[in-house]
């Protein structure tokens, strides 16, 4: 007789618990993983996007832009954290605060920026469990490739270059960014 372990059932509490050390975690089919650093180049696209995504949305009142160090529950139980997401204020009616803790469901849209340490099949199942837990627009950003893929769906919708535009569609109305501005050559002289 073979006894297979159950995984484990992490409660809001031990997740927000796990130690502060400079790591970020996800809960994936029980498992904790620890999702690594992933290096300046990652950081910079995440936070300068992030950014103009900040300033966009806080000026027009269309809800919140939250980083890296964000959980959303999905409908699996894993808790997932985009690089970048967007929570639309539709979805956030009645609340004076913020949670505390996680949000339950995917973000409006989710952006991932593909770090060195990921596979492609790790990135597919993010997307997938996020349309299935909500999400309506997911960009993946490959710094490698200088380019954008758009999903509407679990499926890619298409691919954009350095001289395309992300465009925010009906999700973040209006939003609009040159694909190139991501990716432009450091100049300090």
């Amino acid at each position: 007789m073979t006894i297979s372990a159950q995984p484990k059932i992490w409660t809001d509490e031990e997740f927000m618990a796990l130690p502060d050390n400079g790591d970020r975690y996800e809960i994936v089919n029980g498992e904790l993983r620890i999702v690594g650093n992933s290096g300046m180049q990652h950081g910079y696209i995440a936070i300068f996007l992030g950014g103009r995504m900040v300033v966009y949305v806080v000026d027009r009142k269309l809800g919140v832009v939250c980083d890296s160090s964000t959980a959303f529950k999905m409908k699996s139980g894993n808790k997932r954290s985009p690089d970048i997401s967007f929570v639309a204020k539709d979805r956030l009616k009645g609340l004076k605060k913020l949670p505390r803790g996680f949000f339950e469901g995917a973000p409006d849209l989710a952006v991932e920026v593909i770090p060195p340490s990921n596979t492609f099949e790790e990135i597919h199942q993010k997307i997938v469990e996020y349309f299935e837990s909500g999400s309506r627009l997911v960009w993946v950003i490959n710094p490698d490739e200088e380019s954008v893929i758009v999903y509407r769906s679990a499926t890619p919708d298409r691919l954009l270059k350095k001289t395309d535009f992300l465009d925010g569609e009906e999700v973040v109305d209006g939003f609009r960014l040159e694909i190139a501005e991501l990716f432009t050559d450091l100049d300090f002289d």
